[in-house]
């Protein structure tokens, strides 16, 4: 409203000028020429103070001039808006050299590049880890100056999802995660991060796990011999020692169970993708399967298998996913009554393959959930023992979707039962649904 009442001013003051020219021209004969004089006076004046302008526009760091009317108001208005758009820039430049400060610092690397690729800031723990110098690689691609292919991949493929863990042809050898965010359009922020003891520690956490399993199968299999041998003789026995001796075999047994479960666990740990035996697996086939064996083995249960896919096959290890659904079926099987159906259904959902294993039986609390996964986690010690339980088979499960590049998911209600869901990318079952 302002600005308004200035033009209406300005336009008062034109018109008034004009009728007092008028009135002039008019006393003199020359009507015309007067208002011409003073039209032209308003133009040049017009012009004057846009030269003034444009010039102040062209070295924004010299004083702004002065003006009067409109001009005065709209230059006011101007250099107020650039010394906002000063104080902004600088709190920004303030904010950037505060960030970079803070990343300087890190022990982890930290470096920006833009979308093509191009280098626009490093600190020194990205020329300790990867081999950088700033600002003398400044513009260069960093793809050109860090050649680690897994590395490049990553970074190319644009999934950041998941940070990144690769190691070097350095010797000695070293293992580096990286970290990606995108922001702006298409700058990346890369971290950088050492985690070459992290991993020497898990590798070497799971060769103890390997080498004492296998050294503890030896005794147990002695142990469970001469028990069995002792049982198989128990009418020769005394009625004192046929107790103590069925608790032996039946805690020899789980032992037993238990590494066997820790070697099998390992050996898929240890296993790498390209390594891994990939073959064409048909999950309707495999649950058959499945089904026919624990049939045997749980005679006064009922297994339901409901098959919602015209084709459920899928790249795997056959080996592996055979262990990860027995996994889920026994466990609905040992924590659900028994006269309630365990059932396992294969279906097509969201552009997935959906193996689903749910039982009805006590449920699992919400708070337990996240931690189901975890090696030896038990919900109920009581149950677990009772069962047989190890509290691996799970965590061999969750290890087996990884290596499938799967998800597992768990839902579950209290006096309801549970449903354990593999969900596996449409993508693995692709190539063979097109041949």
């Amino acid at each position: 409203m302002r600005a308004v009442g200035r033009w209406y001013k300005e336009l008062q003051t034109l018109l008034l000028l004009l009728l007092l020219a008028s009135g002039v021209g008019w006393m003199v004969g020359l009507v015309q020429e007067a208002l011409i004089a003073v039209l032209l006076f308003f133009v040049f004046g017009y012009l004057w103070q846009l030269r003034r302008v444009l010039q102040w526009i062209d070295h924004p760091e010299s004083e702004p001039p002065e003006g009067s009317g409109i001009w005065g108001m709209m230059l006011d208005q101007m250099y107020a808006i650039q010394r906002h758009n000063r104080d902004a820039r600088s709190r920004l430049q303030h904010t950037v050299d505060y960030l970079r400060d803070s990343f300087r610092s890190l022990r982890d690397g930290a470096l920006l590049i833009d979308q093509k690729g191009a280098i626009e800031w490093s600190n020194g723990s990205a020329e300790r880890l990867l081999g950088l110098r700033y600002p003398q690689d400044k513009g260069q691609n960093l793809l050109s100056l860090v050649r680690y292919p897994q590395f490049a991949s990553y970074l190319l493929l644009a999934d950041y999802a998941e940070p990144l863990t690769f190691s070097t042809n350095d010797f000695p050898i070293r293992h580096l995660q990286v970290e990606v965010s995108s922001f702006g359009i298409g700058d990346r922020l890369i971290l950088v991060r050492d985690v070459t003891q992290l991993v020497q520690v898990e590798q070497t956490r799971q060769d103890f796990v390997g080498n004492v399993s296998h050294e503890l199968r030896t005794p147990l299999t002695v142990i469970s011999g001469y028990v069995d041998t002792l049982l198989s003789q128990s009418d020769k026995l005394p009625p004192t020692f046929v107790k103590p001796l069925e608790q032996m075999a039946q805690q020899t047994q789980r032992m037993e169970t238990l590494v066997r479960d820790l070697l099998w666990l390992s050996k898929i740990e240890a296993t790498t993708t390209k390594k891994r035996v990939r073959e064409q697996v048909d999950l309707t086939v495999l649950v058959k399967e499945i089904i026919d064996e624990l049939s045997a083995a749980f005679p006064s249960r009922r297994i339901e298998l409901n098959c919602r896919v015209k084709d459920a096959r899928m790249t795997g290890d056959y080996r592996e996913l055979f262990s990860a659904v027995n996994n889920l079926v026994v466990n609905a099987l040992k924590y659900s009554n028994e006269d309630s159906p365990v059932s396992v259904t294969l279906a097509n959902h969201e552009n997935a393959l959906e193996l689903e294993v749910c039982d009805q039986g006590l449920g699992i609390a919400e708070e337990h959930i996240p931690r189901l996964t975890e090696r030896f986690y038990r919900v109920d010690e009581s149950r677990s023992f009772a069962g047989g339980g190890t509290g691996l088979g799970l965590a061999i499960v969750k290890h087996v979707a990884a290596s499938h590049d799967a998800q597992l998911k768990i839902r579950s209600e209290l006096g309801k039962g549970s449903c354990f869901t593999l969900q596996f990318k449409t993508a693995d079952t692709s190539e063979f649904n097109n041949a």
